[in-house]
């Protein structure tokens, strides 16, 4: 390993505050970005256990293996995020910025490290500048999701930079920190698994440890051949048995939390996956020089031509041999080609998870490797050219330059989900994910006619796609056309018979049908499978009301006999009617008479809450919520309305508390954001109120009373609305 000679520590300064600046420039945009509609919401907006801050509950979840039912087990990128959901709330920009921030870093570790590893400022500085402006990162960068890209790469850096000083150092107090950095980095992404191999790589160049200590200094910075003693080999794949230990438990958690996944992706052959990876290896690398009709997702062939595969074949053994060919001359190079092709190789397909052929982000730590590779090279080749330091001047200045604009002009795509998924649709063919979630972005803005469309179309390329047949149904059931709605919902159902919101949804599409037995079997399904679903009760007892009043039989299969007045379910139910009919006086003591009979009807605690809430005895209310909430603590519905009214008793922390339950067991309640939102604004933590208030109206967007106390926030700040 060489020292960092003959660059003093002004210099290097200037270096690295170019890295930053080259680094900002075209990143800068994303502080107005918002939350993209892919992944976002299951990592934050609607993810309770990280939208709800840094609480020792939420932490428990992100190192429990619950915590990978949503993706990888990763517990620092969830407490990161829980971090930024503690400062900014549900205001994206802080979330970008936080990303952009390690993407930064990352660039000045990579400068810092391999300076440290070869004495190269320049080159080491070249690379970094690469790996900063790359097009390709993007998608790490740029994507909120993507924070596990960024700071799994952090720890590989930090990693190296120890592991350098160990090379140099061997002991177990300089082994240790490599060890732990390691950890750190694979509970933020496994993508770093073979970290192990690349520090054997780096062993070889530019670390030189695999020549023999007996050797000269002059041998060894030749690192002939024969000056290389393959016995070290053993040594040194001894000494990382304990890394190779943290990568196999790493492999394993990984294969267990997308077992899922792996198993939906099972009716791609092996062949076929075999030769995607071949066809992708190269197509990362064409993407790198022409970084050009860049996409969030590269959707899986199901079939690719022959040539494809054999040309791809034909180049990756051909940079392979030539690479082995020129290790004596050219160790750089074989580093960077292995570097490449074995840190691509847990996310190459050939254990296929997700839908994608290939993806950008998958490059952030692959194509170091290959900027090692050729600007080493570059820097080689110009030897004793005139003028050698003018031209490589003028050469990194300009791909800098137009690398720069590319990757600005990228970013801007991710501004929003619309721009992002109709740029990815303008580049890519039969993307029916791309196209699903292009029609949920319309969908949420209330614009059903031109999302529409857009499932049909996903439908069409791939007819089993639920979830572009359930976004259709309800897209139809929001248009009136309830019967289609209605097809669509059966053809869900067919598919995931266990989906208790398809259930009651197909049961308020039958109502309205007058198809009220029908729907009444739905209510009941969907209850079953979710006892704690408390719009499928609601819907259940108005269909039973409903169905009362017109003395319709029942049948057979989910029977019901008549409720006796003076039982407790009976008096419930003529309360509720009165109640439903405005006459809440009269409704009151049917409602305390079912309590007598049956203390712990919920139906009836709730009832008298909010008919003494809207009476103003708050006291009663409260009361009531209360005891309905120690029967059932998991009505989101009823947390919010105790929320609300604790909110006007000014009781504002625990009405907080009880507002982040609420949307902890339902994130989509609109009603619980904006009644949050209201407790925040009067505690006066206006920022998250109105990160609040945002998501009430992107999920519901003709919420009324979202919107009003939106613009009475942003006004009170001075913003226009």
């Amino acid at each position: 390993m060489r020292k960092n000679t003959g660059i003093n520590v002004p210099r290097r300064i200037a270096v690295y505050l170019v890295l930053v600046f080259i680094s900002l420039a075209p990143y800068w945009q994303i502080y107005n970005h918002d939350f993209i509609k892919y992944d976002d919401d299951r990592y934050v907006t609607e993810n309770v256990h990280v939208n709800t801050g840094l609480k020792s509950d939420n932490i428990m979840w992100a190192f429990s293996f619950r915590s990978m039912k949503v993706d990888y087990w990763e517990p620092l990128t969830w407490i990161s995020l829980m971090v930024d959901a503690q400062l900014f709330g549900l205001n994206a920009s802080g979330y970008h910025i936080v990303n952009l921030l390690f993407h930064i870093i990352n660039t000045l570790l990579i400068c810092i490290v391999f300076h440290r590893m070869t004495g190269s400022l320049w080159r080491s500085a070249i690379v970094a500048s690469l790996f900063a402006i790359h097009p390709l990162h993007v998608e790490s960068v740029a994507w909120v999701t993507e924070r596990k890209d960024v700071l799994s790469t952090f720890f590989m850096m930090l990693a190296l930079w120890a592991y350098a000083k160990y090379a140099g150092q061997p002991s177990l107090k300089t082994y240790l920190p490599i060890l732990l950095l390691f950890a750190l980095g694979l509970m933020s992404k496994p993508m770093i698994v073979t970290l192990p191999c690349v520090f054997l790589l780096l062993d070889y160049w530019p670390l030189r440890r695999f020549v023999a200590d007996t050797a000269s200094t002059a041998d060894k910075k030749r690192i002939g051949h024969e000056y290389f003693d393959f016995k070290l080999l053993g040594k040194l794949v001894y000494e990382k048995i304990p890394l190779f230990v943290l990568t196999a438990v790493s492999i394993s958690f990984t294969l267990v939390a997308q077992r899922h996944e792996i198993t939906a992706m099972k009716h791609l052959s092996l062949l076929l996956r075999i030769e995607n990876a071949l066809v992708a290896y190269c197509c990362y690398i064409a993407k790198a020089i022409w970084p050009f009709s860049l996409a969030v997702l590269y959707p899986h062939p199901e079939f690719i031509p022959a040539w494809q595969v054999f040309g791809s074949f034909v180049i990756l053994v051909s940079l392979c041999g030539l690479a082995v060919w020129t290790a004596r001359r050219y160790p750089y190079f074989i580093v960077g080609w292995l570097w490449y092709l074995g840190t691509l190789i847990p996310v190459i397909g050939l254990v296929q998870v997700g839908a994608q052929s290939m993806a950008d982000r998958y490059t952030y730590i692959p194509l170091i490797g290959i900027f090692i590779a050729v600007v080493w090279l570059i820097f080689d080749f110009a030897k004793g050219v005139k003028y050698r330091e003018y031209i490589l001047t003028a050469a990194t200045v300009m791909v800098t330059g137009a690398l720069m604009i590319i990757t600005w002009h990228q970013v801007t795509y991710w501004k929003n989900s619309m721009s992002l998924f109709s740029h990815t649709l303008s580049v890519t063919k039969n993307n029916h994910i791309i196209l699903t979630n292009m029609g949920a972005s319309l969908a949420e803005q209330g614009k059903f006619e031109e999302a529409i469309p857009h499932y049909q179309e996903a439908l069409r390329i791939k007819p089993d796609d639920v979830d572009a047949r359930y976004n259709l149904a309800n897209a139809l059931a929001r248009q009136g056309k309830t019967e289609e709605a209605v097809s669509h919902y059966a053809g869900v159902l067919q598919a995931q018979p266990d989906s208790a919101a398809v259930h009651n949804n197909m049961g308020i599409a039958l109502s309205q049908l007058g198809r009220t037995d029908e729907a009444i079997v739905h209510f009941r399904e969907a209850i079953r499978i979710k006892p704690a679903f408390q719009d499928a009760g609601s819907n259940l007892e108005k269909a039973l009301m409903g169905q009362a009043r017109a003395r319709k039989p029942v049948p057979e299969k989910v029977a019901i006999q008549p409720a006796d007045p003076n039982s407790a379910e009976g008096q419930l139910r003529m309360g509720l009617s009165l109640y439903q009919q405005g006459k809440a006086d009269e409704a009151i003591p049917k409602f305390e008479e079912a309590l007598r009979l049956d203390p712990k009807l919920v139906a009836a605690h709730v009832s008298l809450g909010l008919i003494m809430a809207q009476k103003r005895n708050l006291d009663k209310a409260i009361e009531h919520f209360r005891k309905a909430l120690k029967i059932k603590p998991d009505i989101a519905e009823t947390h919010n309305s105790l929320g609300v009214a604790l909110t006007y008793k000014g009781a504002l922390d625990e009405a907080v508390e009880h507002f982040e339950t609420a949307i902890k067991i339902n994130p989509r309640f609109a009603k619980a954001h904006n009644s949050l939102a209201v407790a925040l604004a009067q505690k006066g933590r206006t920022n998250e109120a109105i990160s609040h208030l945002k998501k009430a109206l992107q999920l519901q967007p003709d919420y009324e009373e979202a919107k009003r106390n939106l613009n009475i926030l942003l006004n009170s700040q001075g913003k226009s609305s």
